[in-house]
C-alpha cells in the first residue's frame, strides 16, 4: 500500500463557494483573480472577516483551489482560520459568504465578526 503524504487543506471550500468564487472570478476577466479571506481587528466580537478580489500575490500567501475557484489566506489571517470551511449562502436575508469557523469561540449575529 502507497503511503501519502497530502495534508489537508487549511481552509475547505464548500461547493457552492467554489461556484461563486469561480463566477466572480469570469466576471472579472483578470488572469490569476482570487478571492482574498483576511481577517482583521474590529467588529463587534474582536475580529472580522474580509473578503476581496485580489490579483496580486503576497510571500507569505497560502492559496487553495477548487473547481475553478482560487482562495487566497495571507500567513497572519491563516491561524485564525485555519481548518475552517468558506461557503456561499443564499437564503431570505441575502447571499453572502460566510466561515464556518472550529477555532471561534462566539461570533456575531450577522457571523463576520468572531472571537476566540
Amino acid at each position: 500500500m502507497a503511503e501519502t503524504n497530502a495534508r489537508p487543506a487549511p481552509l475547505s471550500i464548500s461547493d457552492s463557494a467554489a461556484k461563486r468564487i469561480a463566477a466572480l472570478i469570469a466576471a472579472e476577466n483578470r488572469p490569476g483573480t482570487k478571492l482574498r479571506v483576511s481577517v482583521s481587528g474590529g467588529g463587534c466580537a474582536g475580529f472580522q472577516y474580509r473578503f476581496s478580489l485580489d490579483d496580486k500575490s503576497e510571500a507569505d500567501d497560502v492559496v487553495i483551489e477548487r473547481d475553478g475557484a482560487t482562495v487566497a489566506v495571507d500567513g497572519m489571517s491563516l491561524m485564525y482560520v485555519l481548518g475552517a470551511e468558506l461557503d456561499f449562502v443564499e437564503d431570505l436575508t441575502g447571499s453572502y459568504f460566510r466561515v464556518k469557523n472550529p477555532n471561534a469561540t462566539s461570533s456575531c449575529g450577522c457571523g463576520t465578526s468572531f472571537a476566540i
